[in-house]
């Protein structure tokens, strides 16, 4: 680690069922720590067991930040969390804690890191209207019409990526402007704390493909999951186009719900669909070349983390 006047934060990333956050409570227990929590499901009221929630119990062992701030009807973005995470970071090192950036939602380590391009609001009335012309016409007849306006967004979209898509085409009514020539780079600005980036990452696929299977069966356990998202259905103001129920297991649950799918079938796709977003965020991890690899399912990982950790606060002294 470079000597700089600068604090430290230490990033603790992960696929889901990597064991992050008893890494960071292991932190947490040997150095006064503070944690923001990484992960755009977390950030939802009422969504605890589909999301793996920390428990009371583990949120009790040390202050957790960015847990339950929104309602599921709204959505929260990438830059919200960037400027969210530079602000508490700056209040926990005030208090003369360390912070703990913990969880497995690449894109908002990518926008702590590397910043964000300028892109307006997004626009409530240019939603709905777009929302209800998905519902009408099909989200592939809206990425068509994507195709005419701004084809290199359009290209790199799949056709029934709905919330991109229409975030792509509000963009383009609010600018009169294509976003892919908005999406110019935006000027990186150096982060105003060191950041130590730590991935845990498995050395055995199978056997977090388990852990995936194991944890999905315990949120389906004495119905949980289900009757969560029961509970969430009978409040009539959410839907499966909203980015909270498109959230791994909740949009299985909903389809199960519906009688799309048996409760088999459902156990199946939940877990497929927990296995691709793995995949997704250790595509993102290996893109990141500084980072430092623990093995998540050695036994002592959580010890690894904290050694690493405890390393880096030593040298900077």
């Amino acid at each position: 680690m470079n000597m700089t006047a600068k604090p430290l934060a230490v990033a603790i990333m992960g696929p889901t069922a990597s064991g992050k956050t008893a890494a960071a409570l292991e932190v947490a227990r040997h150095i006064p720590s503070e944690i923001i929590s990484v992960d755009s499901a977390l950030v939802y009221r009422g969504m605890d067991i589909g999301t793996a929630k920390p428990t009371a119990e583990e949120r009790a062992a040390a202050p957790h930040h960015l847990i339950d701030i929104i309602d599921p009807l709204d959505a929260y973005s990438a830059m919200q969390f960037r400027q969210d995470a530079l602000r508490l970071v700056d209040e926990i090192v005030r208090r003369g804690r360390l912070p703990l950036l913990v969880g497995g939602t690449m894109l908002y380590f990518k926008a702590l890191r590397d910043g964000l391009d300028e892109l307006p609001e997004a626009d409530p009335d240019i939603r709905a209207r777009l929302d209800a012309e998905a519902a009408t016409y099909g989200v592939p007849a809206l990425h068509a019409r994507l195709a005419t306006i701004d084809p290199e967004t359009a290209a790199r979209l799949k056709p029934n990526d709905s919330q991109r898509i229409q975030r792509a085409l509000e963009i383009h009514e609010l600018t009169g402007r294509p976003m892919s020539e908005l999406l110019s780079g935006a000027t990186k600005e150096p982060l105003p704390f060191d950041l130590l980036p730590l991935s845990m990452e498995p050395s055995d696929r199978s056997v977090l493909h388990a852990r995936i299977a194991a944890r999905f069966d315990a949120m389906l356990a004495g119905g949980g999951l289900i009757d969560e998202v029961t509970s969430l259905r009978a409040r009539g103001d959410l839907h499966l186009g909203l980015p909270s129920m498109r959230c791994v297991g909740y949009r299985q649950a909903w389809e199960f719900l519906d009688g799309e799918v048996n409760q088999a079938t459902m156990r199946e796709k939940g877990i497929a669909a927990t296995r691709q977003l793995a995949k997704r965020q250790l595509t993102w991890l290996r893109a990141m070349q500084d980072r430092i690899v623990v093995d998540c399912l050695a036994e002592d990982a959580a010890s690894q983390v904290l050694k690493l950790v405890e390393r880096a606060l030593s040298a900077r002294r």
